[in-house]
């Protein structure tokens, strides 16, 4: 591997990585249904654990209900049980036969700033994924021989912008979802 490849790769990455920190606040409730807050919920499939969104369709029906339409009606209380197990939605669901209505209840106070300290955990999640990129891929620039040690150092430096920013970016995106959350 070449220092730009290195580079590249770990540039990549630290951007899925921020990619993927930004869906896991997206299921964190600010009060108001949305379809991401239930895409993840795995669900018991004919024995395979299935994410709700490959299982049933999720539209908004009012500011805190949330529509559930499943492809296969007979995964109708599969689904129904796996939402109430979500308990960091606090859902309320009920079923007609054919669909379902997730109800999200209002927040506290307290609820908020529960929400607000899972987010802060799933933030900090996210900063040792990129602190751990980082670290691989200085051991890869390490391994490269045939360029000289300034080069190598550079591309340290480059590789520590490139975290610097990815971790700014994180933060950015947490003090977003925190204004969301504590936000009255």
């Amino acid at each position: 591997m070449t220092i730009a490849e290195v580079l590249a790769d770990a540039k990549e990455k630290m951007h899925k990585a921020i990619e993927v920190a930004k869906e896991d606040f997206a299921t964190v409730t600010a009060g108001r249904a949305n379809p991401a807050l239930f895409q993840k919920i795995p669900v018991e499939y004919y024995g395979t654990p299935t994410p709700l969104e490959q299982l049933a369709s999720l539209q908004n029906q009012e500011a805190r209900v949330l529509l559930i339409t499943p492809f296969d009606k007979s995964a109708l209380k599969d689904i129904e049980k796996a939402i109430v197990a979500a308990q960091h939605l606090g859902a309320t669901v009920g079923n007609d036969g054919s669909v379902l209505r997730a109800t999200i209840p209002e927040l506290t106070e307290e609820r908020r700033k529960d929400y607000a300290k899972l987010v802060r955990d799933k933030a900090e999640a996210a900063r040792v994924v990129v602190r751990n990129l980082r670290r691989t891929s200085r051991e890869a620039l390490d391994r490269i021989d045939a360029v000289g040690e300034d080069d190598i150092k550079r591309a340290e430096k480059e590789l520590d912008t490139i975290t610097s920013a990815s971790i700014d970016a994180i933060d950015s995106a947490l003090k977003l979802k925190e204004a969301e959350l504590l936000e009255v």
